[in-house]
């Protein structure tokens, strides 16, 4: 009937149609349906159930959020690590994740390939300052120190003297 207003989604669609679309954690679903107004008795009904049907399942959300993050978008494992521990993945089953994919997609190929991306797109620098900026770029997109060192100094060999002095930031 025209004009009168439909009652508002039950948590389980909620949830089901945000499974849909991607995956998302135990607690960030949770988070998502305490936003929406749902009881807090009706959120721990709707995710026992889905985790008890493997709707919801924060093992295999680590391993896929890795390798798309390793594999399209060019993100290291130290980024990638510490977006899974934000979104409420347990250590264990990131670190689980993480090695998973670094099995089937290689951290240097995805680190080669934003570097040859960045170099590209760059072209108006100098090639040793852009070296210097693509060295940072490549520590904010999480891959490790010394990776990025060595596989810039073998990409770019003409200029490896524009990474002497270059320093990580702290760890704290």
């Amino acid at each position: 009937m025209p004009g009168r207003p439909s009652a508002p989604p039950s948590a389980y669609a909620r949830a089901a149609s945000r499974l849909a679309l991607r995956d998302h954690s135990e607690r960030e679903l949770r988070q998502v349906l305490a936003r929406k107004g749902h009881a807090l008795s009706e959120i721990d009904a709707v995710v026992e159930r889905l985790l008890r049907d493997r709707g919801l399942d924060d093992a295999r959300m680590a391993e896929r959020f890795a390798s798309v993050r390793l594999s399209r978008r060019g993100h290291g494992s130290r980024r990638i690590r510490q977006d899974l521990l934000e979104r409420g993945i347990a250590r264990p089953l990131v670190e689980q994740g993480l090695k998973r994919a670094l099995a089937d997609t290689s951290e240097v190929e995805g680190l080669d390939a934003a570097a040859e991306r960045y170099w590209v797109a760059h072209t108006r620098v100098v090639p040793e300052q852009r070296l210097q900026r693509l060295w940072a770029f490549l520590l904010r997109r999480g891959f490790p120190e010394p990776l990025v060192r060595q596989r810039l100094r073998q990409l770019w060999p003409a200029w490896r003297q524009a990474l002497e002095g270059l320093e990580a930031p702290d760890e704290s």
